[in-house]
């Protein structure tokens, strides 16, 4: 009889992870799709920002905010953040202005730089204080005029002139 059990609970936890695995296109999850980034209505703004921006004709989200050493840290990255954004989501932790942590900036400070290396170069010829990240200078690329976004308030209120 436990044996019995045991199956029975076995074919119940497979079947509700196939349907899980159904019901929420959890493959897509695993591919670079812009349109799987947006699934989550909080992601709206930026999605329909990065949209209607230059950079949608040449780079998908994961070109920008996922490393690219190697393939390795590429989806371990990729898991550390669907991770905290399931954790996000689940327990309604989410913040009213998404903004990428320090770990993010790094990374996709380091993606600009990959990309646009020679020009990088061209242009500041020599040691320079990269004190900035290209994003300061260049906010309309990647998502669209500054201040465009579904939050309650403008970015000159979440970034003070320095």
């Amino acid at each position: 009889m436990s044996k019995l059990l045991f199956f029975l609970a076995i074919v119940v936890a497979v079947v509700a992870l196939g349907f899980f695995v159904y019901v929420s296109d959890a493959p897509a999850y695993g591919g670079s799709a812009p349109e799987t980034c947006a699934n989550c209505h909080v992601m709206d703004s930026q999605y329909e920002n990065w949209y209607h921006a230059p950079h949608a004709r040449v780079t998908e989200c994961v070109d920008c905010h996922l490393p690219h050493e190697n393939v390795a840290v590429y989806y371990m990255e990729k898991g550390r953040q669907g991770a905290k954004d399931v954790y996000a989501f689940t327990t309604g932790n989410i913040p009213v202005a998404i903004r990428a942590s320090e770990k993010t900036k790094g990374i996709i400070q380091s993606n600009c730089l990959r990309c646009h290396q020679a020009m990088v170069e061209s242009i500041v010829m020599g040691a320079q204080p990269f004190e900035r990240h290209c994003w300061e200078c260049h906010r309309n690329v990647s998502h669209g005029a500054r201040g465009a976004s579904a939050v309650p308030y403008q970015d000159s209120v979440i970034y003070p002139a320095k």
